[in-house]
């Protein structure tokens, strides 16, 4: 049993993730059309033992058009001529997503605006007032 260490307190077995190799465009010459290199790696968020409820529902935002219906975070690469070099990409990505999802937002606290924001907000507006009310016609008797 392989682990995928993410951080210090969340890791994934790699059972739970699932790859397949497709043709890939871009550089590679022939070698592109012979040779699967492209690597599209699975994941099963809302399945997964390894993750939080908390850490798998910010993934899930997170993960955005690269989530599918059933839950599933599909990342690929195909940037390199090897699978190796892809798989290897296609897995930092995912580990950087995670983390990502890890970090839990900081709630806002509401804020008054100060008198002197207030203040320069007004002024602002009289000026951009004054400024328009010039750019008026003029009748001349």
């Amino acid at each position: 049993m392989a682990l995928l260490p993410i951080t210090k307190r969340i890791s994934l077995d790699e059972r739970e993730l699932e790859e397949s190799f497709i043709q890939a465009s871009g550089p590679g010459g022939q070698n592109v059309n012979k040779v699967a290199t492209a690597v599209q790696l699975r994941f099963d968020v809302r399945h997964s033992p390894s993750l939080p409820p908390d850490v798998k529902e910010r993934l899930e935002q997170l993960a955005g058009s690269r989530l599918t219906r059933d839950g599933v975070l599909v990342i690929a690469s195909r940037e390199h001529r090897t699978q190796e070099r892809n798989r290897q990409e296609a897995r930092a990505k995912l580990i950087e997503l995670i983390k990502a999802a890890t970090i839990v937002p900081r709630k806002r606290r509401a804020t008054r605006p100060t008198l002197g924001s207030k203040k320069r907000r007004l002024d602002s507006k009289t000026k951009a007032g004054r400024t328009k009310a010039l750019r008026g016609k003029r009748f001349e008797d």
